[in-house]
């Protein structure tokens, strides 16, 4: 082999799982067609949940100066994310080219292999093996795999050379972007019906302003490259009446509202991560903040199936958990396309909704979904409400040494942690020494609500909470075999 892994595609997703899986010990070899990165800015910013993710992780510092905010939206209506009281605010002002540099640098440093200027041309899937042909300055090369991870983007040539289906609806309306300099237009964050179109103003860093701008009716154009800034100006001084073409373009698309997702994250050898496995309107940066989810939950996972520790079937919980997140997303975008495209029919429904977000349940529900805090996973049944979902940031004491939890997710393993110093547990856990971290803890003062009567928490790689006592239906053991495979000694 080549490689253990091989991904194809270097933005957010496909470099974020780059550095997870060398962060485990995997060989990892990245291409990519584009020579160096495109400086485009594209989303710019972070949820909630994927601020905990580069938390967890030690990422936030390199992501350098930015701007955070609990304000949101959904489908135009603005939305109060602070109402969930997480640890993180969302970030407002990354640049994509940022985000890239930063998980590129992180990647890097580990030890993956970037190969950029290379260009995907086609698979095979030995069943054992993979064997990817990519064209590169010197020509066409073999490259060979355990696995293969499509992170291409919405046009993926690993999702179609796979032959994933990839069922959706085709886009009805083009939206036009502009990143602009010497212009100065009031913010809309949330943006603002205008006559028969959508604008929407966001100030960037360094005195930049995005604009969007959208005319209802107007379907998608078969473009061979970006749009001319003209037309997005033509497009701006028609719906509002003001004038923008004296500015200065730094960086011009198009994009529309076509909505798919395939029917399986996984064929054999091949997975998908990101774009390449759901499309959607833009709304809120949802896209890049799954993306990178997406391979928050895989790293860890094929690791441990290319490490020897658990069977392929783990690879199956990437699939069953990110392709249920993938279409919760799907079907809010599409229900947010509708009142943010939708003309004076459309009226009723945001009046409504308007009326209904004031409500403080309607609110969170709405602030949860948009922000990725509302995900919960199948980890096996049980009472306790923490079973599923993301641990929250806690302050511990292990020792004499104050830490959180989040600290100890740094090195991308999974972690036990016993508040009750219970000797039996620790013993039972010890045949997953090799890939969990046991620790005896003392949780903060105040300790945590949610944590109110537990006595001790399995939490895997990602972040989230596999088995806690009590409250689990399952032993301990049972837990770690399911998500981390057999005991050592036992494994094959």
């Amino acid at each position: 082999m080549d490689a253990s892994v091989v991904i194809v595609g270097a933005g957010p997703a496909g470099l974020m799982l780059a550095g997870e899986l060398r962060l485990a010990g995997i060989d990892v070899v990245v291409v990519e067609r584009h020579p160096r990165c495109t400086g485009e800015s594209r989303g710019i910013g972070f949820t909630t949940r994927t601020m905990e993710v580069f938390d967890q992780r030690g990422l936030l510092r390199r992501l350098g100066d930015y701007q955070t905010g609990n304000t949101g939206h959904f489908g135009g209506l603005p939305l109060d994310i602070g109402v969930l009281g997480a640890a993180h605010e969302a970030a407002r002002t990354v640049p994509q080219s940022v985000t890239e540099e930063a998980l590129e640098a992180r990647a890097t440093e580990l030890g993956a292999r970037i190969r950029r200027g290379h260009e995907f041309l086609a698979l095979q899937d030995f069943g054992d093996h993979v064997a990817v042909t990519v064209r590169g300055p010197g020509g066409e090369r073999r490259i060979e795999a355990r696995y293969l991870v499509g992170c291409d983007g919405g046009r993926s040539g690993v999702r179609k050379a796979a032959g994933f289906d990839f069922p959706g609806t085709e886009a009805t309306t083009e939206m036009l972007l502009a990143d602009l300099r010497g212009v100065d237009l009031e913010p809309r964050m949330t943006g603002r019906q205008v006559g028969d179109g959508f604008v929407m103003v966001a100030r960037l860093a360094g005195g930049i302003h995005r604009v969007i701008v959208g005319e209802r009716g107007a379907p998608p154009r078969r473009r061979t490259g970006p749009p001319a800034f003209a037309e997005v100006a033509d497009l701006w001084k028609r719906l509002t009446g003001d004038d923008i073409s004296h500015a200065e373009p730094v960086w011009v698309s198009a994009f529309g509202d076509a909505t798919r997702q395939v029917t399986e994250y996984r064929r054999g050898r091949v997975l998908l991560a990101g774009d390449s496995a759901h499309v959607h309107l833009p709304a809120g940066g949802q896209g890049m903040n799954t993306g990178v989810q997406d391979s928050y939950n895989l790293g860890w996972k094929l690791a441990l199936v290319l490490h020897g520790y658990a069977p392929e079937a783990l690879l199956d919980t990437y699939h069953s958990e990110r392709h249920e997140v993938g279409r919760r997303m799907l079907a809010n975008t599409r229900a947010q396309s509708l009142l943010v495209l939708g003309g004076a029919e459309a009226q009723p429904l945001r009046d409504v909704l308007s009326e209904l977000i004031r409500y403080p349940e309607v609110a969170r529900h709405l602030a949860a979904k948009v922000s990725g805090l509302d995900i919960r996973y199948d980890v096996g049944g049980g009472a306790n409400p923490l079973l599923g979902v993301r641990l929250p940031h806690l302050p511990l004491t292990v020792g004499n040494r104050a830490t959180s939890s989040t600290e100890l997710l740094r090195p991308g393993r999974g972690v036990l942690l016993d508040f009750a110093d219970n000797a039996v547990l620790r013993r039972r856990a010890q045949g997953w020494r090799d890939r969990v971290d046991i620790v005896t803890a003392t949780p903060g003062v105040p300790p945590e609500p949610t944590l109110t009567g537990v006595t001790a928490v399995l939490v895997r790689p990602d972040g989230y909470v596999a088995w806690t006592a009590p409250g689990s239906h399952r032993n301990v053991d049972s837990s770690l075999a399911r998500w981390f495979g057999p005991a050592s000694g036992r494994r094959r």
